[in-house]
């Protein structure tokens, strides 16, 4: 690495770090109905808003309602999106008169973009309309993002309040979220953004002729509105197929380093709403520090593993031979002597480079956003390795908007639980008992996401899977096991060597995602109902304490070890086991 990119995560961390407290404590004030500088030009909207859907926003509810509306609001989202791609042959604005999508890639896109997966098994800029990019995926993207912040205030809440039987009013907090958050920060967002060049229009795809006498159909559309709230939100599907690798939906250095900002940008925010919530700053500030050090050293394995590339190709530039003679699977003699190393550049963008292609990668996959500058089918296999990490640990590193904290909450529970038994203290966090209820919902919250993940993977590996792979080997295990790690933490990236667009992957996956999003969200609530109702007893010197290096080394700990107890078999059958064919200098 340079001192350059060194430099540049130094300044992507420290604006961060500046930004995310006071973004916190306003969405904390935002969600829990107080007033902010907004309100006089928003608050007549959102009393529209509550008058026009018969709502009483001073309501409180508990857990099971708030639930209940969650899942019907979800519900009704999922048949709009169907209903629009179904029949998106016949509504308005497609310039580009696209055929509607098969049932089965309708509803897989349309579980997709409701729980903020934005899972995405065909080419945006080839299949879907104009109104189908804004109605029925646009459209998701906030609000997707916006039940994540509700759900997350609905966790804080509980945490927070003592013997109370609500935790909240869901729609009070889709409607907050999305008023006063989500679309203040969209407006300029998207603005800057199409001012660094990125499209934004209602026009068809045109007709281009290149130097060398060839017609070429450049497509553009409604991007950069897209683009903003697939990053804030952690959505990640992209208008273009090929993502923020794409020049017309990332087009600058500083567009790249921006969106890379916006994924983490509400996702770090919302630790420090928790810490307002509860009143303990310092207990967002370790939180936070825990996110921050396995991001950097996410990043930093990532980025050298890719500076160092592989063997094969050092030792083929080293010797003079074609690079080609060393890209299909194949055993050559170890050197005599080591090569220098040769970065590995396959599959990233020459403007961005090796870092700024690594530092996306980790950041998109550390929250669950999707978006990619780079193919990480391309990624050295240690480097694909930490991508798949990030995500199978849950994505809580920051995670999503709303699951990534409320995730985090998940280990922190079971991180005091297992302290409590270690040291023979009654387990405590932030004066709640925590007794066997929430441990038994955290733990369901852990293995529900890893069912899918790894039985579907199984499979896939021995049934559908092999007959769509590009690769062979160790290599396309990974393919199938970045899929369903990709739908079942609802990120929604891809290794992009894989076909997906099939009946058995479109199901299968549309399953991993539902099973990812509500396997956790639910359990959350209701350990969110179930400490909102206890009383909390005094915090002395005896409770645990939740702050400061012990606490957060032990947290890390925790994350790491359940990571690696439940899916290392899994890794070693793909990445790891290709890294060490890799020094063998054999490839896929």
């Amino acid at each position: 690495m340079t001192p350059r990119d060194y430099l540049q995560l130094a300044l992507f961390l420290g604006i961060l770090a500046a930004i995310s407290p006071p973004l916190g404590r306003y969405i904390h004030r935002v969600l829990e109905g107080g007033r902010t500088w907004l309100h006089p030009l928003l608050g007549p909207v959102e009393r529209l808003i509550y008058t026009a859907a018969g709502i009483d926003s001073t309501s409180d509810h508990p857990w099971q309602r708030y639930a209940a509306n969650v899942l019907g609001f979800t519900l009704a989202g999922f048949c709009l999106t169907f209903g629009v791609l179904l029949f998106q042959d016949v509504l308005p604005l497609n310039p580009q008169h696209f055929p509607a999508p098969s049932w089965d890639l309708a509803l897989n896109t349309a579980v997709s973009f409701v729980t903020n997966t934005n899972w995405q098994a065909y080419g945006g800029e080839t299949a879907m309309s104009h109104l189908s990019q804004m109605v029925a995926l646009t459209y998701q993207n906030f609000v997707s993002a916006a039940v994540g912040m509700a759900v997350c205030m609905a966790v804080a809440r509980g945490i927070a309040r003592t013997e109370a039987q609500g935790i909240g009013n869901f729609w009070a907090d889709l409607v907050r979220s999305t008023l006063y958050v989500l679309l203040p920060l969209c407006l300029p967002g998207a603005l800057l953004l199409v001012g660094q060049g990125m499209v934004q229009t209602l026009a068809a795809s045109f007709a281009a002729t290149t130097p060398e006498g060839a017609v070429q159909t450049i497509a553009v559309g409604p991007v950069a509105s897209q683009v903003i709230i697939k990053m804030l939100g952690t959505n990640g599907g992209g208008f273009f197929n090929a993502n923020a690798a794409h020049p017309f939906e990332n087009p600058t250095a500083l567009a790249n380093f921006i969106q890379m900002l916006c994924i983490f940008l509400l996702p770090s925010a919302l630790v420090f709403t928790l810490g307002a919530a509860v009143r303990r700053p310092r207990h967002a500030w370790t939180v936070w520090g825990v996110m921050a050090a396995v991001f950097v050293a996410g990043t930093l394995l990532t980025a050298h593993f890719e500076y160092r590339g592989t063997p094969a190709m050092a030792q083929a530039v080293a010797a003079g031979s074609p690079a080609a003679s060393v890209t299909s699977a194949s055993a050559a003699p170890a050197p005599a002597s080591i090569p220098a190393p040769i970065p590995n550049m396959e599959g990233k963008e020459v403007r961005f480079g090796i870092f700024s292609s690594s530092l996306f990668a980790v950041v998109t996959t550390d929250a669950s956003c999707g978006a990619v500058n780079a193919m990480h089918d391309s990624l050295t296999p240690m480097g694909g390795l930490v991508t798949l990490l990030n995500m199978q640990l849950g994505e809580i590193i920051f995670g999503g908007v709303g699951s990534g904290l409320y995730g985090m909450v998940l280990f922190i529970i079971l991180t005091v639980f297992l302290a409590g038994l270690m040291v023979g203290r009654t387990p405590d966090y932030l004066g709640k008992r925590i007794e066997g209820r929430e441990v038994t919902l955290a733990v369901a919250a852990l293995l529900l996401p890893a069912l899918p993940l790894l039985g579907f993977t199984a499979l896939a590996a021995v049934g559908w899977g092999p007959q769509a792979l590009a690769n062979a080997g160790a290599h396309g295990f990974s393919e199938l096991l970045y899929a369903y790690t990709s739908a079942a933490q609802n990120n929604g990236s891809a290794f992009a060597g894989l076909t997906v667009n099939s009946p058995v992957f479109n199901l299968t996956t549309a399953a991993s995602m539902l099973i990812g999003r509500f396997g956790v969200m639910l359990p959350m609530l209701a350990v969110a109902g179930s400490l909102a109702a206890r009383r909390p007893r005094p915090v002395t010197d005896a409770s645990f304490p939740v702050e400061g290096a012990t606490f957060a080394l032990l947290l890390t700990s925790v994350i790491l070890i359940v990571g690696a107890l439940t899916y290392l078999p899994a890794l070693s059958l793909g990445p790891i086991v290709e890294h060490l064919q890799m020094i063998e200098h054999q490839l896929y």
